[in-house]
């Protein structure tokens, strides 16, 4: 049994619950972070980090030694099987308005540990490892969290909870907060292999994406090897889609017979499209992929996560040290969850069937629409602001319950 009463408990010891940690110790505000596993996961995971990220990251001290661990991508690209390369965008035309004007493919497994190293030694931050949720409840005052530790049920209790514990979040399930939306038919397979595509394909982009209506694919570098991702039918088991020849089926697609292509990675996953139906219950909130999971097309997914842990925690910090009344907590909801729905829905699922459309109405529009953005400054930039995340974050910023600011 836990008596210490925390102003803050985060569910969740991944990059969202570690960021809204780190932001709300920078505010002197102390925080309880329960993990369930008993180290931080070391699973690749998400690996792209997109500009303002990068430039939130930043002012938290991170920014930094995550570069130095990762691959910058300062181009992306989209091309097609049957007219080639449609478009090249460099993110230095957007480099008035952020700091970092790249991509960076970095696992998400760095900035965790980038984070706990910079906060172990500081005296308002606490981390129980092998901490499993088990329940929540809550009364007007006081957030009750129930949860295993080493085989013993302890109980927690804090003014405020995030739920940062991920699509089969404890926070969220407990409190009865609907998860609505869909899982797509078909999986994705991830294959990561040391190939170097640059030799294979000069003038690719570390992040390209490439449509076709029978297959797409999509190349990601990073550091020492590339990430190819392909769909898998949905009538084969998962047992045949990893199998030894339906994987080297799969490579051949993009790298010739004649060239050695090893795997050292195979990942085969479900893609869903799901969102809470609110990301607030009285005092908990629900943030990263407790409120929303999305398909990787875009690399929107824990970006958008981190997002809303400091669009929240911005909000609670102010609250909690006085600055502001408890009214303010409800734009978080309001924000986030419609740009959730706009924005990283929205585009991740507009991502999937540009790529794999087939009527050839759909690939000429995708096809012009790049090629036209590829040929016209502004068109590009706005490209730029929509795959970077910017024009989401400002949409937020211009949401308030009582109406514009």
């Amino acid at each position: 049994m836990s008596a210490k009463r925390y102003p803050v408990i985060i569910a969740g010891a991944g990059p969202v619950g570690m960021v809204a940690a780190a932001d709300l110790v920078r505010q002197g505000i102390s925080v309880l972070v329960l993990e369930k596993n008993t180290e931080l996961s070391g699973e690749s995971r998400a690996s792209t980090f997109h500009p303002p990220t990068l430039d939130m990251l930043d002012d938290l001290g991170f920014a930094r030694e995550l570069i130095a661990q990762g691959l910058k991508a300062p181009t992306v690209q989209y091309s097609s099987s049957a007219d080639g390369v449609l478009g090249t965008f460099d993110f230095s035309a957007i480099s008035d308005l952020v700091r970092h004007p790249f991509r960076l493919q970095a696992e998400q497994f760095k900035l965790t540990r980038i984070i706990l190293d910079g906060l172990k030694d500081n005296p308002l931050f606490s981390i129980v490892f092998g901490c499993e949720a088990k329940s929540v409840t809550q009364t007007s005052d006081t957030v009750t969290l129930t949860a295993t530790v080493g085989g013993e049920d302890n109980t927690y209790e804090c003014d405020w909870l995030i739920g940062a514990d991920g699509a089969n979040s404890i926070v969220r399930r407990s409190q009865g907060m609907e998860f609505e939306g869909f899982t797509w038919p078909e999986r994705f397979l991830v294959m990561t292999t040391p190939v170097d595509f640059a030799g294979l394909r000069p003038g690719v982009s570390s992040v390209s994406y490439v449509a076709d209506p029978e297959r797409w694919h999509f190349l990601l570098r990073i550091i020492g090897a590339w990430r190819v991702m392909m769909p898998v039918p949905a009538e084969m088991s998962d047992e045949e889609a990893l199998s030894e020849g339906y994987v080297t089926s799969s490579i051949r697609r993009v790298v010739p017979v004649g060239v050695d292509a090893p795997i050292t990675h195979t990942t085969l996953y479900r893609v869903h499209q799901r969102v809470a139906a609110n990301f607030r219950k009285g005092r908990s909130f629900l943030a990263g992929d407790s409120a929303h999971i999305n398909n990787p097309l875009g690399g929107m997914g824990m970006n958008g996560g981190i997002h809303d842990a400091l669009n929240l925690t911005s909000k609670l910090g102010a609250v909690i040290n006085g600055k502001d009344d408890e009214g303010i907590l409800a734009d978080y909801d309001l924000q986030r969850r419609t740009v959730t729905m706009q924005a990283i829905q929205g585009d991740t699922i507009r991502n999937k069937k540009n790529l794999e459309a087939k009527d050839e109405a759909d690939r000429a529009r995708f096809r012009d629409d790049i090629r036209a953005a590829a040929a016209d400054p502004e068109k590009g930039r706005a490209l730029l602001r929509r795959i970077a995340m910017l024009d989401s974050l400002e949409r937020a910023g211009a949401l308030h319950v009582g109406g514009p600011a």
